[in-house]
C-alpha cells in the first residue's frame, strides 16, 4: 500500500465521490485492516463484518480523509477501536451462567504489555504491507494460513525452493523493520 496511491483515492472519494476510488482504496486496505481485527477478535466472520463497518465509517467521513495526517495509523485505530467494541458488545450479549465463567489465573496482562503487543502488531502489519507482492502473499500463506511448502508452491505455480527462498527473504525484510522502527 503506497500512500501516493491512498492519498490520490482519497482525492477522488471526496472531490468526485467516486465509487470506483473508493473500490481500489477498499482493495489496497482491505487485508490489512482484516489482519488487524482477526488480531482482536480471533474470528475471521466478526472480522469481515468488523472490517465492513470501517469501511462504511470510511465513506461516511470521505469529505475529513484527505486531511488526516496518517492515514494508515488513522485505519489502524478505527479497525482496533471497532474489534475492541465488537468484543464488548459481544461480551455483553453472552449470557454465561456462573459454572461457564473462567477461573482467574492471576496473570491479568498489564496495560502496559497490551499496549507494547499492540504497538508491535502494528508493526508489524506495517511491515507485512512494505513487503513485494509475491513475497507477501508466500509469507501468509505459510505463516498465517499454516499451509505447507508444496501446497503453496502448487497454488502460485512456483517451486518449493521459491517459496522457501522467498518466506526467507519475508522474513529477514519483516525482522529488519521490526528492528529498525
Amino acid at each position: 500500500m503506497t500512500e501516493q496511491e491512498i492519498r490520490r483515492y482519497l482525492r477522488q472519494m471526496k472531490e468526485e465521490d467516486s465509487q470506483r476510488a473508493f473500490q481500489g482504496f477498499y482493495s489496497l486496505c482491505y487485508d490489512r485492516l482484516f489482519r488487524i481485527a482477526c488480531f482482536y477478535v480471533k474470528r475471521e466472520e466478526w472480522a469481515q463484518e468488523i472490517v465492513l463497518d470501517v469501511f462504511m465509517r470510511l465513506w461516511e467521513q470521505r469529505a475529513r480523509l484527505p486531511e488526516v495526517n496518517n492515514i494508515e495509523d488513522y485505519c489502524f485505530i478505527l479497525t482496533r477501536n471497532a474489534a475492541l467494541n465488537y468484543l464488548e458488545k459481544e461480551n455483553r450479549h453472552a449470557a454465561l451462567s456462573t459454572d461457564q465463567l473462567p477461573e482467574a489465573d492471576g496473570q491479568a496482562e498489564s496495560p502496559e504489555s497490551v499496549l507494547i503487543s499492540e504497538e508491535l502488531f502494528a508493526r508489524y502489519v506495517k511491515a507485512l504491507d512494505r513487503l513485494p507482492e509475491r513475497c507477501r502473499e508466500v509469507f501468509i500463506r505459510v505463516r498465517e494460513e499454516k499451509k505447507s511448502y508444496a501446497q503453496v508452491a502448487e497454488e502460485l505455480g512456483i517451486s518449493v525452493k521459491t517459496v522457501d527462498a522467498q518466506l526467507q527473504n519475508a522474513l529477514s525484510r519483516l525482522k529488519e523493520a521490526l528492528l529498525t522502527e
